[in-house]
């Protein structure tokens, strides 16, 4: 038996008395304050016809301040540190690491798992070690090649640098791979890849929080009306052309509950009375938006090119989906809205539905008008919603996340075009688009003027 294997033995017999005797290589208190672990481990590493003998290991629990990956644990006095010299495109030195120093390598830390600022302490020696030194020291004796302890946490560094871009590279891929099932599941027979995706081109509004009702303030008189602004306050706003203005908009689901009507509103504009103070709308180009609705005749931009330009709104709606949404047959779905006019005629309501820019359904509806207060209305009351609609309502309520939700809902969009049935002329034109409300207040709601500048 060679003297290495006499050593190994005598170490394994005497692993008892090593163990009880274990606070002669501890530098650390022996009592309440710092928990003392000791972790014993012998293993025989053939290199070169050579054994290494096993180790004890001691340290203090309160001392540990390591990083996940151990490559900086004696970073306390700057030795632990990766020195930077000679790095390759990867950020490592070139050459370093070969195949049979990378196996080595790889051995070493499966041996030495991370323990931070604790020292290694090598029964034999009754020398303290850091864990670099440690992976170090075996790389030399199975292939012996020395390499330092900086060079070890430089490697350690790029290590768990590229097992950080491989979990991101995967979790983009998983994130696209869910987007395209949602898309398979909720537009069939439209493009489901990354590649057909066209959200905005981060336009202003995609930023913008939900928006939360102002508190209320009394004022004592309201601010006279400059002598010298014709048009009338409402104008430019709210959603609103020189001929016609939308006064209120919502769709809802009711139901009877113990033998009353509940009433859920997914999206509602409510009624409004703005001052000269009031701010005018904000404006989005027109042209951002093109490709989320249909480009065939009669399509935004044919009508936006063809005018009048102030007819042409864009609304954000943050839908709610909160509670209890009932898909029995009891349940009524429906559209309200109601419009205001300076003329006697009747008008024509176009509400077309898109997925990725394609649209799937169209529902239209005439409503006359009818004379009160000096101006006409014209309301379009308990209008039944389309089974498309409803059964989309009912599949994005079932995801479990409101990323999810929002996903689908990036590229859904409605085109509501009001128009004079007997002269065409369009007299409003609002384009819709969806995210999910996460207010307390419900749905939500922001609206701007659409522009071509």
């Amino acid at each position: 038996m060679n003297t290495n294997h006499k050593r190994l033995a005598s170490i394994t017999l005497n692993l008892t008395d090593v163990v009880a005797k274990t606070h002669i290589f501890s530098p650390f208190p022996p009592v309440e304050n710092a928990l003392i672990i000791i972790i014993t481990t012998f293993h025989v590493l053939c290199a070169a016809g050579e054994c290494v003998a096993g180790t004890v290991i001691i340290a203090s629990e309160w001392s540990c301040r390591s990083s996940p990956d151990g490559a900086q644990e004696e970073s306390g006095n700057g030795e632990g540190l990766a020195d930077g010299a000679d790095r390759g495109l990867d950020g490592d030195p070139e050459g370093v690491w070969s195949p049979d120093i990378e196996q080595s390598f790889q051995e070493a830390l499966a041996i030495y798992p991370p323990c931070g600022r604790r020292k290694i302490i090598l029964s034999d020696e009754g020398k303290m070690y850091g864990r670099n030194e440690l992976i170090a020291r075996y790389i030399k004796l199975r292939t012996g090649k020395t390499r330092t302890r900086k060079q070890v946490s430089s490697h350690l560094q790029v290590l768990a640098k590229r097992k950080s871009r491989e979990f991101q590279s995967k979790l983009k891929v998983h994130r696209r791979t869910d987007f395209a099932v949602l898309a398979a599941l909720f537009f069939p027979g439209q493009p489901g890849h990354s590649q057909d995706i066209k959200p905005f081109a981060q336009p202003p509004y995609t930023t913008l929080p939900a928006p939360v009702p102002p508190p209320i303030s009394y004022e004592t008189l309201p601010p006279p009306r400059p002598t010298a602004i014709a048009a009338p306050v409402w104008q430019d706003r709210t959603i609103a052309s020189a001929k016609l203005r939308l006064l209120e908009y919502s769709a809802f689901m009711e139901s009877q509950k113990d033998r009353e009507t509940y009433k859920h509103l997914f999206v509602h504009i409510g009624p409004s009375n703005p001052g000269y103070s009031d701010p005018v709308l904000e404006s989005i180009d027109v042209r951002q938006i093109y490709d989320k609705f249909s480009e065939k005749k009669g399509g935004l931009k044919e009508l936006y090119e063809k005018g009048p330009h102030n007819a042409f709104f864009l609304v954000k709606f943050w839908a709610d989906l909160s509670g209890d949404i009932e898909e029995g047959p009891s349940a009524f779905y429906g559209v309200s809205s109601q419009y205001s006019g300076t003329e006697n005629i009747t008008i024509s309501v176009s509400t077309k539905v898109c997925s990725f820019g394609k649209q799937v359904v169209e529902k239209v509806e005439t409503e006359h008008a009818q004379f009160e207060g000096g101006k006409y209305m014209f309301r379009i009351h308990r209008s039944p919603m389309c089974e498309y609609m409803i059964n989309f309502i009912h599949k994005l309520k079932h995801l479990p996340e409101k990323y999810m939700m929002n996903s689908v809902l990036e590229n859904f969009t409605i085109l509501q075009v009001v128009s004079n049935r007997d002269t065409q002329e369009t007299l409003l034109c609002i384009a819709f688009v969806f995210e999910v409300s996460t207010s307390e207040h419900g749905a939500q709601y922001h609206v701007y003027r659409l522009v071509n500048d």
